[in-house]
């Protein structure tokens, strides 16, 4: 049994034949919750106990009773279940599995960017490190921004981070001037505007979904803008047949499996002849992994005590913030 490479590199052992039922198994013996977001594989989708965008596994993790939380997403979800979850093991089937978005938002880059800015109310997206988090007054997911951002005072200077493209939509709907910081998904900055032109001339009658870490000009041509929950409520609500789905492709698992009749079109990234635009990161994680992380385990998610505490705050404002206003 290996963990060097982020992950337990070790084969199933020959006796487990039905990796689903043994993951299923183990989970009941080990008294653990599986949580998957919605970019996962289908396969891992299919076993989770929950499944949801980022904000609904923040919320099922802050009240699990459950011992052990097994984290099928990436690095940073591991994180906030830890710091929500101080008491519980959270443990995720690769370690590997980061955030580009994350990434491109360095700690003390950000801090100095909020040094630079005093007097602002700090809201940072969920999709950072425990590091950005403790930095941050108030954090939002694509879900809730915009009414996070309307709920404070008109008045009230803001710095968005990292996104800045999530950022500019939350600027444009409501008004607010807010100093935003330089970031961005690598899925979603990769749509490209023609291929999504071209599938909606092949495809006149399909509604075209965008999420707001997508450029401009997709959501200027957009039916509708939301976070993955938004867009699903929207094409479960919807009466459309078809959809044009400008998010990460494993949303379509859950699309497809809710509105069976209707018809779910990947839209496709600039760089690729290929039909869908996936996560590499969401996608490290397998059943084989999830089955190991199970039996051993490991990797574990751990995040220093005071760093949990300092990254909780804004944490718990936010869920606060979302009851208050709805989601």
């Amino acid at each position: 049994m290996n963990v060097d490479k982020g992950y337990v590199d070790a084969p199933v052992p020959d006796d487990v034949t039905d990796l689903k039922e043994a993951i299923l198994k183990l989970k009941k013996e080990k008294d653990a919750i599986i949580m998957a977001h919605y970019y996962q594989k289908g396969e891992i989708q299919d076993i989770a106990d929950f499944i949801g965008d980022s904000l609904a596994l923040a919320q099922i993790a802050a009240r699990t009773e459950a011992k052990i939380i097994v984290m099928c997403g990436v690095h940073f979800m591991g994180e906030t279940a830890k710091i929500l979850c101080p008491d519980k093991k959270v443990i995720i089937p690769d370690l590997n599995a980061g955030c580009s978005l994350a990434d491109s938002c360095p700690a003390d880059e950000y801090e100095k960017f909020i040094r630079e800015r005093p007097g602002h109310t700090v809201i940072s997206y969920v999709n950072t490190t425990a590091r950005v988090k403790s930095l941050t007054d108030i954090l939002v997911t694509s879900g809730n921004a915009l009414k996070i951002v309307e709920s404070l005072s008109e008045d009230e200077k803001i710095i968005f981070g990292p996104d800045r493209n999530l950022g500019e939509y939350i600027s444009s709907m409501t008004g607010r001037t807010m100093a935003i910081w330089d970031g961005a998904c690598h899925v979603h900055e990769r749509f490209s505007l023609e291929k999504i032109m071209e599938l909606k001339k092949a495809n006149p009658e399909a509604k075209l979904l965008v999420h707001p870490e997508c450029k401009k000009p997709l959501q200027l041509i957009a039916d509708k803008v939301g976070s993955t929950a938004v867009l699903l409520k929207y094409a479960v609500e919807s009466e459309a047949g078809s959809f044009i789905v400008a998010t990460e492709s494993g949303i379509i698992h859950e699309l497809q499996k809710q509105c069976p009749e209707k018809t779910f079109i990947p839209a496709p990234p600039a760089d690729s002849t290929c039909g869908c635009n996936d996560c590499s990161f969401m996608k490290l994680n397998t059943l084989q992994k999830l089955y190991n992380c199970l039996f051993y385990e490991l990797p574990e998610i751990v995040v220093d005590e005071q760093l949990m505490e300092s990254a909780r705050r804004p944490i718990e404002r936010m869920l606060e913030l979302s009851k208050n206003i709805g989601r």
